[in-house]
């Protein structure tokens, strides 16, 4: 039986998503409880890998396992024996042929800056403080010519493993809530820290430091020397994934706005 899991997870004391050697990591975390509740050795494949301090609403997995249990009994066991920063909050079983990173068509993550001359105590961990004031107009109309299909290159990390660097990015929208900005930004996959390498990009704008066609010339480019700072990791969510409507898990999907609440 193959079974497809929810998972939401504080990143800020995981060296991120992927197992590693002498590093905890929230793969290891899922897979050690799911291995006590299976009572068999569980291997799981997530939608997309996080890196270190990243967060999680919507990761979604899948494992194989010969053992009998309920969804409820998977959810209700499994929490059970997980740390306090890592939790399912949904358990799916799906058909032999559903893969959580390669059925999935669209991927969505949020981008949380809070945007205020003093720094931030309850989101410390949760968001990239920016001091400097930002103009989330400014960062919008250059978020406007990033949408598309594109060769990313100037927004990989120069570690990135992806075969190639063609995306298509379906949403890049920003908002200001109070003195939070959102980055809600949503496409067909993403490369390592291309997300963080956007959000930078988009600041450099809204501070004045760089004109909003900035972000056009950076794409053109197609080199990520051009493109300036990564933003930190703590400010970076992932919010959901996207498979086709035979899987069922339509609700598992992200299907929200940037000044929509958390």
């Amino acid at each position: 039986m193959r079974i497809a899991l929810k998972i939401e997870y504080d990143g800020s004391a995981f060296a991120g998503w992927q197992r590693q050697p002498e590093e905890r990591t929230v793969q290891q975390e899922v897979e050690t409880a799911l291995t006590r509740v299976a009572d068999h050795p569980v291997e799981v494949t997530c939608a997309g890998r996080t890196d270190a301090g990243v967060h999680a609403i919507g990761q979604v997995v899948h494992f194989d396992t010969s053992a009998q249990r309920t969804d409820h009994a998977w959810l209700l066991g499994v929490n059970s024996h997980l740390p306090d920063d890592v939790a399912l909050s949904a358990v799916h079983p799906v058909g032999d042929d559903f893969h959580a990173r390669f059925s999935a068509v669209r991927r969505c993550y949020l981008y949380r800056i809070v945007n205020r001359p003093t720094r931030p105590a309850l989101e410390r961990g949760m968001a990239w403080w920016v001091y400097k004031p930002l103009d989330e107009t400014r960062m919008a109309t250059a978020a406007a010519a990033l949408v598309g299909k594109h060769d990313f290159s100037s927004f990989r990390a120069a570690g990135c493993q992806a075969k190639h660097p063609v995306r298509t990015l379906y949403r890049l929208e920003v908002a200001r809530v109070g003195d939070e900005l959102r980055l809600l930004v949503e496409a067909n996959a993403f490369l390592q820290h291309m997300v963080r390498n956007l959000a930078g990009v988009l600041v450099a704008i809204g501070s004045h430091a760089r004109a909003p066609e900035w972000a056009a010339e950076v794409l053109a480019a197609r080199d990520r020397t051009v493109a300036g700072v990564t933003a930190s990791p703590q400010g970076l969510c992932f919010l959901g994934v996207t498979y086709p409507a035979r899987y069922g898990l339509e609700a598992w999907s992200s299907r929200v706005s940037a000044d929509d609440g958390l």
